[in-house]
Order: structure tokens, then sequence, then C-alpha cells
């Protein structure tokens, strides 16, 4: 008897150490004890996480809703559909953020559309209508015309508007030449004239046909520098002519500038500079030196390429990196193009350029663009969000 009261007793000290009579759970048999299991139910959803996402967390079928498969649950994404949109971004204006079909694209990405325009940069072609392809004989800056440029990913242009000659100076007769006033013979005279009107219809068609080529809202944002030459009423009927006036963003000077995304949204994808201002009457075309400056231009050797001021006020975030080299005539340098616009040398003045000035490039000008690869250069910087960032692969 003696034995069987201390028999029980250990049974009793056993129960109570917790040593016999606990039945360990382990609801999704893995071997590791619900209390130590950090996923109980085994569907790749941690415990905790799955009560932040308003899943059970003991029950296998119960798991968060994750629309873009990205791991993190739709209660706690901030981008359901994975388009790179944030959802309150898309509600805004207009889209559905549980739809990656209904998204926005901006110069190829849609994640371009929440930069703000001078966050990104622009590749840019100096004297852009002065091609040989287009039949421009003296004074060339590029082999290829306007719808090259475009097709190749241009989106910054630099043009010079002059009246077709001394006594040819209506408003119709604004023509793009490079040259100087007064010189002889006139610059349109030279067989460097470019019907203007023609030139920004073509830009203007093709602005739209981006749009018109994607299944979703696409677009891009596009920039015109001009030399100026031509009364401010004469540059007013040439854009309003060619359909570019209506689409043009007014920037007021000193504020912040919009996203991408917006601008096209608002159908407001054009900025115009002039190199000399107008009257206040003519908003639309920005005084290119109070709205932006450059760095100098047309250098007769790349070792001689600064990031320093050229012209305007150093202040504002807009900028042009001038990339080009002159002849010892003053013209566009073709054998040396390639030289300079070659990937790697292009790419580190950039980045050193964006270093130095803390700021990155807007644009970056270009002389025969078709040499060298501008337009990767520019892919690479706007995969980067700051110029000490690793460097991405090449394009």
């Amino acid at each position: 008897m003696k034995r069987q009261w201390l028999t029980v007793a250990m049974m009793i000290n056993l129960i109570l150490s917790g040593c016999i009579g606990e039945t360990i759970s382990d609801i999704d048999k893995d071997g590791i004890k619900d209390s130590e299991d950090t996923d109980r139910d085994g569907d790749g959803w941690e415990n905790l996480i799955e009560i932040d996402c308003n899943s059970n967390p003991n029950n296998f079928e119960d798991f968060p809703n994750d629309l873009d498969n990205d791991t993190i649950c739709d209660t706690l994404d901030e981008d359901i559909d994975g388009d790179k949109l944030p959802n309150n971004w898309e509600l805004d204006r207009g889209f559905d953020p549980l739809d990656s079909n209904d998204t926005m694209i901006c110069h190829g990405a849609s994640e371009y559309c929440l930069r703000n325009y001078d966050d990104f940069t622009f590749p840019e072609t100096h004297n852009s209508f002065a091609a040989s392809e287009d039949g421009v004989v003296l004074g060339t800056n590029h082999y290829t015309g306007l719808q090259s440029q475009w097709d190749g990913g241009i989106r910054a242009f630099m043009v010079d508007a002059h009246h077709l000659s001394e006594d040819e100076t209506d408003a119709e007769d604004v023509r793009f030449c490079h040259g100087s006033p007064g010189q002889f013979p006139h610059p349109c005279r030279m067989g460097q004239g470019m019907d203007a009107f023609e030139w920004l219809r073509l830009l203007n068609s093709l602005m739209n046909s981006t749009d018109e080529e994607c299944l979703m809202t696409c677009g891009d944002v596009v920039s015109i520098l001009v030399e100026n030459y031509v009364p401010a009423d004469h540059l007013e009927y040439l854009f309003n002519e060619t359909g570019i006036l209506e689409r043009v963003f007014i920037h007021t000077l000193d504020e912040p500038w919009p996203s991408i995304g917006d601008m096209i949204l608002q159908e407001k994808d054009v900025v115009i500079y002039v190199q000399s201002g107008y009257s206040d009457n003519y908003s639309y075309f920005h005084p290119a030196w109070d709205h932006s400056w450059d760095t100098p231009y047309g250098q007769q050797d790349k070792e001689d390429m600064t990031c320093e001021l050229g012209r305007g006020d150093f202040s504002q975030p807009v900028w042009h990196l001038s990339n080009w080299l002159s002849s010892i005539f003053g013209t566009a340098d073709p054998s040396r193009s390639g030289e300079v616009n070659a990937y790697e040398f292009l790419l580190n003045r950039s980045i050193e350029c964006w270093e130095i000035m803390d700021n990155r490039p807007t644009f970056i000008a270009v002389d025969y663009w078709g040499d060298g690869e501008v337009t990767n250069v520019t892919i690479t910087l706007n995969k980067m969000k700051n110029w000490d960032d690793e460097v991405p692969l090449h394009p």
C-alpha cells in the first residue's frame, strides 16, 4: 500500500511539473511547437504579420490578401497593385489602385511619373534642327533630324528662331536657322534654314502618338530652349499655329516644379525657355537664365569642360550640362563628338557635376547625338536617386 501511494505521489509531481499530461500543439506539423513557431499555420506569413493583416495565424486556409504577390499584404501595402504608383496617388488622380493595368507610364516607367520635373535628366540636342538629313548644309550639328532624334529618346531641344530674311519678317516667316543677326549672308539664306512650322507640327504629332500607341496612360515631357531673334508675338504665332502653345506649362519663378505625371495628366507637357526674355504678357516663354542655368560650352578640348556656371541663375534647380566641343572655326566638331558622347566619359562627367552641384543635371546637351550614348547615359542616371548610388548596369 505504501508503494502504491508513493507511485500516485510521483504521478502528481510529474503532472505538476508539466512532464506528462501536456498536449504539445504543432498546427503545421513542422516539429516546432506553436508557442515557439513564428508561423504557426505554415502558410508563409508570420503570426504577427497575419494579425496586422487581419488574417488568422492558426489557419492555413486563412492568409492575407496580396494582390501583387510582393509579400506585403494589401492592408499594409502602399502600392496594392504593384504598378509602382502609391495607392493614394492613384486615387487622387482617378486611377484604380487595385488594377495594375489601370496605371500611368512616364518616359517609359511608372515610377518616373512621381519625379518632379527638376529631378529628372533629359537628353538634349544642341541646334536640334541643324541636321544634314533635313537638308541643312552649312553649320550642321547632327546627322539625323527630329524623327530620328525622337525615336532615339531625345526629349529636349535647342533651336534658333530667325526671320526668313531681312525683308521677310512677318510672323509666317519665322524659321529655325543658326547664325547671328545682321550677318551676311542672312542665316536663313545659307542653307541652314528649317521650316519651323513643319518642325514643330512634327514634334506635336510625335508627342500625341506616344499616348495613342499606349494601352494605358502614357506620355513624355518635352523642353524647348529657343535662341530667339523674333518678336514675342511672332514666336507666339509659331507655337500656336503648330499646336504646341496649348500644351505649354507655365512655371512661377522660385516655385517648386510639379511632377512629370501631373504635367502629363494636365496636358501641360511642354516647357519653353527663351534666351532673351519677353514682357510678362508672354509668361509661357520662360526667360531661360532666370529659370535655369548652364555650364560653359563650346570648348575645343574635353579637358577644358567644367561644371562651373556659364549663364543663368545658379540657385535654380533646373540646369543644362553643355557637352559639346567646337572646332577652331566655332562650328560643331563631328570628329570628336563620339569621344565626348561616349558612355563612360559622359556618365562620369555627369555624375561628377551632380556631386559638385549636389543637384542632378536636368538636361545633357550634345552635338551629333547619334555618336555616343547620350540617351543611355540618361537612362542610367534616372535609375539613380543620388550621385553616390551604385551605378546601374549599362542599358
